[in-house]
């Protein structure tokens, strides 16, 4: 297994494991290490990075690190551990920018639409309400409600920039669906890049941060073309 990929999956999984057992001592790192939106109280600039190496689950950290082994492996023994941990840095920082880009947008449009009153009660009591499972009338209330108090976690951005990755560098190489039923690199990622846009558009309440995912995507595409035009010297 190469270097970059092993230390990141220890790193991974001693943090999901720190996190279950900090939370056992009252003490909440998702609320310090998790991406919250810029106005949130919450909100502090190292969470850009460190958001990636949190998770929500044990399924939610291990079928990101599987698919991180999967296709990473042989993107690392390709490009080597330096270009490798660029590309997956950067494509981390992408989705969780793109994320907070779409996130402004449906802010600032339920912000309009919210009198100083029903900020301020959201403000004090959002956090209270999502505990008890319960929901405002309003849906820009709703929408107020998520954005400050739902944190966005996880490797899942830089992952899909991974897949990306072996989608471009090895087009040809078969998938194998299920174990199963074998597809091409190339229209794999295109099928998985179309149904997350299809799904970040649509599905727009389902706790997943499908434009995070597209942002992986979308910069690690664009990162690359730059490596390609500069022939990989400068790396």
């Amino acid at each position: 297994m190469p270097p970059v990929i092993k230390n990141l999956l220890i790193i991974n999984f001693l943090m999901f494991m720190g996190t279950a057992v900090s939370a056992n001592m009252n003490i909440d790192l998702v609320r310090w290490l998790a991406l919250y939106f810029p106005t949130s109280p919450n909100f502090m600039p190292h969470q850009l990075v460190t958001h990636m190496f949190m998770h929500a689950d044990f399924g939610h950290v291990f079928f990101n690190m599987f698919a991180l082994w999967m296709f990473g492996t042989a993107l690392e023994n390709f490009w080597g551990a330096k270009r490798f941990l660029i590309y997956y840095l950067v494509t981390g920082l992408g989705a969780s920018l793109l994320h907070l880009g779409v996130n402004a947008f449906e802010y600032y449009s339920a912000f309009g639409q919210l009198t100083p009153a029903e900020i301020a009660e959201v403000t004090r009591d959002g956090v209270s309400v999502m505990q008890r499972g319960l929901m405002y009338e309003s849906n820009a209330l709703n929408m107020y409600n998520q954005m400050l108090n739902v944190p966005m976690l996880g490797a899942s951005g830089a992952v899909f920039g991974i897949l990306l990755a072996f989608g471009m560098t090895f087009p040809n190489q078969y998938i194998y669906l299920y174990f199963l039923l074998p597809i091409k690199a190339k229209w794999f990622v295109m099928i998985y890049g179309a149904l997350e846009l299809y799904n970040g558009i649509a599905n727009t309440n389902s706790g997943i941060a499908h434009f995070a995912h597209l942002g992986g995507m979308i910069f690690g595409y664009f990162l690359i073309r730059y490596w390609q035009r500069n022939q990989f010297r400068q790396w």
